[in-house]
């Protein structure tokens, strides 16, 4: 994420000013917070005033919080529209999402996207875009466990011994699948609004679950990815991940 941070001829900055210009506190706040002994860098914790370090390369968290380091890099948020296919390109012409950020891309012409993981094309909701590959390809891998959160409406009225047998554990023809959390949020004699937390990436997987005990999914909606929340952003919108969100992200996969 770019922040506008004056360096040096050797690239280093003050370790009070970064802390400052990247949002955290004013400038005395941020001495305090180093009194304190609640900054650390790679692992140290850091009390003198004006030590120095590269804003790039450094691993600085703020009473246990990640800092992102500064770089060129970029990292979105999109709600994707149902009916657009989560690649940048498609053969049989149909909608993507490059169609979908045509003007954050026209805007900057260099900019290359990547997505981390995908949406099924009959799914709407929170989708990752970065042009940090290293990044995308941790987020979406299985290993690291990154929980993502759905809502779905579904047939039927779901009862509380379903909810109980999908956080049980459930195995479909590909392999079990683990239920962190679920919770109904809705149910009526036709249908249901459901909510569920896992970390897996599997082709529809949310809608093969849901239709594996009984109720076949209507609707679905990804509302959260770890610590991101889609919140009011509206479908076909994109923002930039906070400092906040974007730190917790880097530390849940090793970054």
């Amino acid at each position: 994420m770019t922040r506008q941070i004056e360096t040096d001829d050797e690239g280093l900055v003050r370790l009070q000013k970064l802390l400052a210009q990247s949002g955290v506190a004013s400038r005395r706040k941020c001495e305090e917070l180093m009194l304190d002994g609640e900054v650390e860098v790679d692992g140290e914790i850091i009390t003198r005033l004006g030590t120095k370090v590269d804003p790039r390369v450094a691993v600085i968290k703020v009473s246990g919080h990640r800092l992102p380091p500064v770089s060129d890099h970029v990292y979105l948020v999109l709600n994707k529209p149902k009916g657009v296919v989560s690649t940048m390109s498609d053969p049989e012409g149909r909608r993507t999402i490059t169609d979908v950020v045509a003007d954050r891309l026209a805007a900057d012409p260099a900019l290359r996207l990547f997505h981390v993981g995908r949406l099924d094309t009959d799914t709407s909701g929170l989708l990752l875009l970065t042009n940090d590959g290293d990044f995308a390809h941790r987020m979406a891998h299985p290993s690291f466990e990154v929980e993502k959160t759905y809502v779905a409406e579904v047939e039927g009225r779901l009862a509380r011994g379903t909810l109980a047998d999908l956080l049980a554990g459930v195995t479909l023809d590909d392999g079990p699948v683990h239920v962190r959390r679920a919770r109904i949020i809705d149910a009526a004699a036709s249908k249901s609004i459901v909510e569920l937390v896992i970390h897996e990436g599997r082709n529809r997987i949310v809608r093969r679950l849901l239709d594996h005990v009984g109720h076949p999914v209507r609707q679905l909606t990804r509302i959260k990815f770890g610590p991101v929340d889609l919140g009011t952003l509206k479908s076909g919108d994109t923002r930039e991940l906070t400092n906040d969100e974007l730190g917790e992200l880097l530390e849940s996969v090793g970054l």
